[in-house]
C-alpha cells in the first residue's frame, strides 16, 4: 500500500514536471500556451489558432497575429503533455479572513517572510510586521514600485431613453473619450445618450468587444469629471460602498498618475516613514506604472488554464529604472518587485530576453514554466482561489511552496486580499 502510494506521488510529480517543460517551451518561443490542432487543408503541418486582439489606444483597431507553424511531431507531443487545470490553484479561504476595512493605521499590517534561510527548516516560514521589512532588504537593492493612481472611475445615471445606468471606466482614451464596462437591463446602442450624476452628458459610440466607447460632452477632461463626480471602485470581494476613508487609503502614498480602476495593493502597506528608513539603508527606488484594469478581478473560467485569456493593460517602463535595474544586477543587488502589477509591467519589458525601456500594452499570463528574467523577490498580498495572481505566485516560488505559504497564512489568520496582509517571496 505504502510502495502504490509513493508511486502515485511520483507519476504526479512527473506530470507536473512534464506540464512545466511544457510551458517553459511555449514561452521560450513566445507562443501563447494553448492547443495545437491540425489543419485539414494543409495535414503535414501544425498551428495554433490565435483570436484576434483589439487594442483600445490603436483607435479600435484589430490585429490579427500570424499562426506560428511548428514540426507536427512536436506538436503532437506537446498535445499529449497535461496542463495545468484551474483546480490546481483552488484552497479553502474562511471568509472572515478577507479583510473588508485597512487597518487602523497605514502600515500596520503582518508580514509573512517566505524567503530561504538555512538556519530554517523547510516549509517553516517567519510571522512578522510589514514595519519588519528593512531588515530583509540590503543596501544596493532596488525596489520597483508601481506609481499608477486609481481613478474615482465608476459613475451613476441613467439613459435618456430611461433606465438607470452604471458606468466603469476602464481605459481613458483621451480627454474626452473612455472605454468602460456598462452596466444595466439593457445595454446601449451606438449613439445612445447618457446621462450620469452631476450633469455629466456622454454619447455610446461603439462596442468594443465587452467595453463601451463612450464620448464625454463639454470642456472638462475625463480625468476632471470622474474626480469631481465619479466614486471610487472597490473590488467586488468587499461587501461594502467606499466611503470617505477609501479615497486615501486604497491609494498608495506615491500615486502619480491616473490611470487604474483597482489599487496596486502591495503598495498600500508603505508609508512615509518606511520609505525614509528603506532610503537611508541604501535601497534604492525605481518606478514603473501599469494602469491596473477590471480585468484583474475577472474569474477565470475554464478548467484548462492553458485556455484562459488574460486582459490587456497599458504600461511604461523609464529608462532610467531599467538603468538601476541594470547596475543592480552588475553588483549582485537584487531586484524586488512591490506587487504584481510592477512584476507585470518589468517581465513584459523584458520579454525579449533583456529588460528595454518603452511603453505598450500587455497581456503577460505568468503560469508555472515561465521563464522570470528580471524579478528576484516580490512583496505581494494574499490571492483569490483560482485567480490569476495566484498563478503567478506559484509560477515564481514554486506550486509546492506557496501551497504551503497559503496553509500557514490560513492557519495564522492571515488577513487577504486588497486591504490584507503581505508576504515576501523568493523566486524559486
Amino acid at each position: 500500500m505504502g510502495a502504490c502510494l509513493i508511486l502515485k506521488l511520483r507519476l504526479s510529480n512527473l506530470r507536473r514536471y512534464l506540464g512545466s517543460l511544457k510551458n517553459r517551451f511555449l514561452s521560450f518561443f513566445r507562443l501563447p500556451i494553448g492547443k495545437y490542432q491540425r489543419q485539414p487543408e494543409k495535414p503535414a503541418a501544425m498551428v495554433f489558432r490565435l483570436p484576434k486582439l483589439f487594442h483600445p489606444t490603436r483607435k479600435g483597431s484589430l490585429k490579427t497575429i500570424p499562426n506560428p507553424r511548428i514540426i507536427p511531431p512536436l506538436a503532437h507531443l506537446l498535445n499529449k503533455i497535461p496542463t495545468m487545470q484551474l483546480s490546481d490553484f483552488d484552497f479553502t479561504l474562511p471568509e472572515h479572513l478577507i479583510a473588508q476595512n485597512p487597518p487602523a493605521q497605514r502600515g500596520n499590517s503582518r508580514l509573512l517572510v517566505a524567503l530561504p534561510d538555512a538556519s530554517l527548516a523547510d516549509q517553516t516560514f517567519l510571522d512578522q510586521q510589514f514595519s519588519d521589512l528593512p531588515r530583509y532588504i540590503n543596501a544596493g537593492d532596488v525596489l520597483v514600485f508601481n506609481n499608477t493612481k486609481v481613478m474615482r472611475a465608476r459613475l451613476f445615471g441613467q439613459k435618456a431613453s430611461g433606465g438607470k445606468i452604471e458606468a466603469l471606466i476602464e481605459r481613458v482614451l483621451d480627454a474626452h473619450t473612455a472605454l468602460a464596462h456598462i452596466r444595466s437591463s439593457k445595454s446601449p446602442k451606438a449613439g445612445a445618450e447618457l446621462i450620469f450624476d452631476g450633469g455629466i452628458h456622454a454619447t455610446m459610440l461603439e462596442r468594443a468587444d465587452e467595453l463601451f466607447k463612450i464620448q464625454f460632452a463639454g470642456e472638462q477632461t475625463v480625468y476632471e469629471l470622474l474626480e469631481q463626480h465619479g466614486k471610487l471602485p472597490l473590488p467586488p470581494y468587499i461587501a461594502r460602498a467606499a466611503d470617505a476613508a477609501d479615497d486615501e487609503r486604497y491609494q498608495t502614498v506615491y500615486a502619480k498618475f491616473q490611470g487604474a480602476v483597482a489599487a496596486p495593493t502591495a503598495g498600500l502597506h508603505f508609508t512615509d516613514a518606511l520609505l525614509g528608513s528603506l532610503k537611508a539603508k541604501g535601497v534604492e527606488f525605481a518606478e514603473v506604472t501599469l494602469h491596473v484594469g477590471a480585468g484583474t478581478f475577472q474569474p477565470v473560467r475554464v478548467d484548462n488554464i492553458a485556455e484562459h485569456k488574460m486582459h490587456s493593460e497599458w504600461f511604461d517602463v523609464p529608462a532610467d529604472t531599467v538603468a538601476k535595474i541594470a547596475a543592480a544586477k552588475q553588483r549582485g543587488s537584487k531586484v524586488w518587485s512591490v506587487g504584481t502589477t510592477s512584476l507585470r509591467a518589468i517581465e513584459s519589458a523584458a520579454r525579449s530576453g533583456s529588460l528595454k525601456a518603452g511603453q505598450d500594452d500587455t497581456d503577460i499570463f505568468i503560469t508555472p514554466g515561465f521563464q522570470f528574467q528580471v524579478i528576484d523577490r516580490l512583496i505581494t498580498n494574499f490571492h483569490l482561489p483560482k485567480s490569476t495572481l495566484l498563478m503567478l505566485v506559484s509560477a515564481f516560488s514554486g506550486c509546492d511552496k506557496i501551497r504551503a505559504v497559503y496553509r500557514h497564512a490560513v492557519a495564522q489568520q492571515y488577513r487577504f486580499f486588497s486591504y490584507g496582509d503581505a508576504m515576501i517571496l523568493a523566486r524559486e
